[in-house]
């Protein structure tokens, strides 16, 4: 007779890439010696677990580095000019292409100051909204506010 006579016949289920993966089979591997598995400290997380600051060092930093806002005239300035003309702050922020949020920001005096958004809300409103102008009318170029 031959090997593959005497042999026995074994049929088994094929398994597939994921229930080779999935953590029961890595376990057994594992406790039939088939496999290492090695931990990796910090692995995947992106963190930097050698240097913690005190929280007391952080609150002082962000305290510092406060970025500045636009101003309470700026924000009542627009506001009052928006109004005037009728518009609704989705309509301005239609005609400036910018969303509505960014209008909202400038009103509330949350916004971070752009001078091109800023720009583009002067022309649009046709009125000054910052330096000593403010709330004047926007004159074409080469003119200048009688005051």
């Amino acid at each position: 007779m031959s090997d593959w006579q005497t042999q026995p016949t074994v049929l088994s289920k094929r398994t597939t890439a994921k229930d080779r993966r999935s953590t029961s089979a890595v376990n057994k591997a594992s406790r039939q010696g088939n496999v290492d598995v090695d931990k990796k400290y910090g692995a995947g997380g992106n963190q930097q677990k050698t240097c913690q600051k005190n929280t007391a060092n952080l609150d002082r930093e962000t305290e510092e580095l406060k970025h500045e806002a636009v101003s309470k005239d700026f924000s009542r300035h627009l506001r009052e000019a928006r109004t005037a003309k009728g518009w609704t702050q989705k309509d301005m922020a239609q005609k400036i292409n910018e969303k509505p949020q960014i209008i909202q920001e400038y009103e509330t005096g949350k916004a971070l100051p752009n001078n091109q958004i800023q720009s583009k809300m002067e022309r649009v409103l046709g009125v000054h909204l910052r330096g000593k102008d403010a709330g004047k009318p926007l004159l074409p170029r080469g003119k200048k506010n009688k005051t």
